[in-house]
C-alpha cells in the first residue's frame, strides 16, 4: 500500500491509501503514476508520503506543509520558541525534555513541567 498527500497551497489537506496496483508500471512503483491514480479520482494535486518516514523526512499529517526546498512535510511548529532540526524536519524545544517521567512543555516559563 502507497500513502498520497493532497496538497492545497502546499499544506496537506487530507492522507488517502491506495494500492500498490494504482501505483506501479510493469510492477515496479511510480510515485507519478500514483499521484495521477489520486488526480484523477478525486482531482488536487497529490504527493507521496511514507508511513515509515522513507520519503520526504515525515509522514504527512492534515495541517502538514510541504517544503519544496527540503522536499519534506513538517508539522506545524507547536511553539515559538522551538526551532526546526534540519536533519529530520522536526521541531525541537530549546531545552531538551527529561528522559524519565512525562513532560510538558510550558512555553510561559521556556521549560519542561513534570505531570503528575
Amino acid at each position: 500500500m502507497a500513502h498520497f498527500a493532497e496538497l492545497v497551497n502546499g499544506i496537506v489537506a487530507r492522507v488517502i491509501v491506495v494500492s500498490n496496483a494504482d501505483t506501479a508500471s510493469n510492477g515496479v512503483e511510480d510515485e507519478a503514476i500514483g499521484a495521477a491514480f489520486c488526480h484523477n479520482l478525486l482531482g488536487g494535486e497529490w504527493m507521496q508520503t511514507s508511513y515509515n518516514n522513507n520519503i520526504r523526512k515525515n509522514y504527512a499529517g492534515i495541517g502538514y506543509t510541504y517544503d519544496t526546498v527540503r522536499d519534506a512535510f513538517i508539522a506545524p511548529k507547536p511553539f515559538a520558541s522551538w526551532g526546526l532540526d534540519e536533519a529530520t524536519c522536526r521541531w525541537e524545544a530549546p531545552v531538551a525534555m527529561p528522559s524519565e517521567g512525562v513532560w510538558m512543555w510550558d512555553e510561559a516559563t521556556m521549560s519542561w513541567i513534570e505531570m503528575q
